[in-house]
């Protein structure tokens, strides 16, 4: 590890900000904000999505360049939006992304984006190796150093953005929601990782969204809430959970979203089975071999295991994303095995991915494309707008009412839409209907036509699930759902699956947080080596399922 450049002028705060300001268009994303954090200790900021986190985050690397407002690093005045100047003052940045290239290895990527003194246009790989050999230990040494970045395992490609980050002789140390793709156990990995960067004279400053995170790894905690600070920089030891939480959600308190649901009814019967399911393994983990699994009406089952046993091969075969060497997939009792996906997504298949930002949005397109785009299906030359008549779930929304009111025009357009169920496609009835189903689910947006890049995380979420949770909904397939979301949020989306539960849909929940799957699972099923190992009904064993989790029962 690279030692860390000098310490700042004595007396002087490794990072301080003045009345800082942000706006992008009629959203504030940060008002007036000051922060002083103390060298040498780990600094955690928490708060709501949207609340402005990435925001300050990115102002601090001169990422963004704010309306009002200065940033000092190590006692030196950053010129707003100037990224080299932030890192000539001494802070790295780990972005919440990764940003190494997938296709070069490990030493290649490292030498290309570290800007490492002394690095070199031209190289031999036995020198480049040799440079790298040290820092990408911790991570597989030699080995490693070969390997293609697509080919690391998520935990090992965020140690080499740190490495990355460390490389220019960094004081000061910025990440930006580095768990939201990690495991537990990777995240103690992490955690412990920061402590000895503390130890050597890093300023740590960490964007998290869980509370019990914050309390595991941070000296200090800031509160961001609608774009102002309102706690902090405050003494973990002087603050309680609660008061964090107030802080955090504010005087409404948690209740004030709440899930409704429109049913077609509650029928005991199995809307999803896998009959000896087996298919070939990825570049990241098995395949399934022999997987059976059943989905009944009304009910969520949770699966659990640790991450790369299969899960995301189960999910592609539901999807229909990847070829089956064996077995048989039915959704509602017909057959889908050879179905293409929007064939079954028409029968009522519903999918929140496991990565949101690559998988469930298309990052450059704008937002009403995103939200509408499952609309524009084709099913005998007749484009699908309405929910399919078998479905089970009209729709399972918040029941706050929309913010925007449709013009006289976008409503005649939807009676004439109504009556003659044509096949042409009106671009302004897709971005009102994407208007009214964000709105009613909260995503803080400025306009329908802004790319979804624009959105922060749990924001992309939110409109995933505006998507997902409408339009004759049979049997959702929930991967992830709450990864990387604060905990007012993650609240949000587990009463969304409960109400979908409820209203007597099918949820295959994908989850890595055993209280998770623990609360919501009326049954749960454990994966190891693409096999499902484990069948538990609660109160469910904490040691049972660890043991399957980890091979030990099979």
């Amino acid at each position: 590890m690279t030692a860390p450049s000098g310490p700042a002028p004595a007396g002087a705060p490794a990072v301080r900000c003045r009345s800082l300001g942000v706006s992008f268009g009629a959203v504030r994303a940060l008002h007036d904000v000051s922060l002083e954090l103390a060298p040498g200790r780990i600094h955690a900021l928490v708060g709501q999505n949207g609340a402005g986190k990435t925001t300050l985050a990115k102002v601090l690397g001169g990422l963004q360049v704010p309306d009002a407002g200065e940033v000092r690093i190590a006692g030196k005045e950053i010129p707003p939006g100037d990224v080299r100047a932030a890192k000539a003052a001494g802070l790295a940045m780990v972005h919440q992304h990764f940003s190494l290239p997938p296709s070069f290895t490990v030493a290649e990527a490292l030498e290309l984006t570290a800007a490492r003194p002394g690095g070199h246009a031209l190289y031999r790989r036995g020198d480049l190796h040799q440079r790298w050999q040290a820092d990408v230990a911790e991570i597989g040494g030699k080995a490693a150093l070969a390997t293609r970045i697509r080919d690391l395992p998520v935990e090992a490609r965020q140690s080499l953005e740190i490495v990355r980050a460390l490389a220019t002789e960094a004081s000061v140390l910025l990440l930006d929601e580095p768990t939201a793709l990690l495991t537990p156990t990777a995240t103690d990995a992490l955690f412990e990782r920061l402590r000895r960067l503390r130890d050597s004279g890093v300023t740590v400053l960490v964007v998290l969204h869980k509370l019990r995170e914050v309390a595991a790894v941070a000296d200090t905690v800031s509160v961001l809430r609608d774009g102002e600070l309102v706690l902090g920089p405050a003494e973990m030891s002087e603050v309680s959970q609660g008061r964090l939480s107030d802080a955090i959600v504010g005087p409404a308190g948690r209740s004030d979203e709440e899930v409704g649901v429109r049913t077609a009814g509650h029928e005991e019967e199995t809307l999803l089975e896998l009959a000896g399911v087996s298919s070939d393994e990825s570049a990241f983990e098995p395949g399934l071999s022999g997987v059976d699994l059943r989905v009944d009406a009304g009910e969520i089952v949770g699966i659990a295991g640790v991450e790369g046993n299969g899960q995301r091969s189960l999910v592609s075969a539901i999807a229909g994303l990847s070829p089956l060497t064996e077995g048989s997939v039915r959704i509602d009792g017909d057959e889908m095995t050879t179905a293409a996906p929007a064939r079954r997504r028409l029968r009522g298949l519903r999918l929140v991915p496991f990565d949101r930002n690559t998988e469930g949005v298309s990052q450059s397109a704008p937002l009403w494309l995103n939200q509408s785009a499952l609309r524009l299906i084709a099913r005998d030359g007749l484009e699908i707008l309405y929910p399919p008549r078998r479905g089970r779930v009209h729709s399972v929304r918040p029941a706050a009412p929309p913010r925007r009111e449709p013009s006289r025009m976008a409503r005649r357009l939807e009676d004439w839409w109504d009556r003659r169920r044509s096949p042409l496609i009106s671009l302004r009835q897709y971005k009102w209907q994407a208007t009214q189903a964000m709105d009613r689910w909260r995503v803080r947006y400025d306009t329908v036509t802004q790319p979804a890049e624009s959105l922060s995380g749990g924001n992309i979420q939110r409109l995933i699930l505006s998507r997902e949770l409408d339009s004759g909904l049979e049997v959702l397939v929930a991967a992830q759902p709450t990864r990387g979301l604060d905990f007012a949020a993650t609240e949000f989306v587990r009463r969304s699956l409960q109400g979908l539960r409820d209203a007597g849909a099918g949820v295959l929940l994908i989850s890595s947080d055993l209280d998770e799957l623990f609360e919501l699972s009326d049954r749960l099923l454990v994966m190891y080596g693409g096999r499902i190992v484990g069948h538990f009904a609660g109160p469910y064993d904490r040691r049972a399922v660890g043991d399957a989790m980890t091979g030990a029962v099979r």
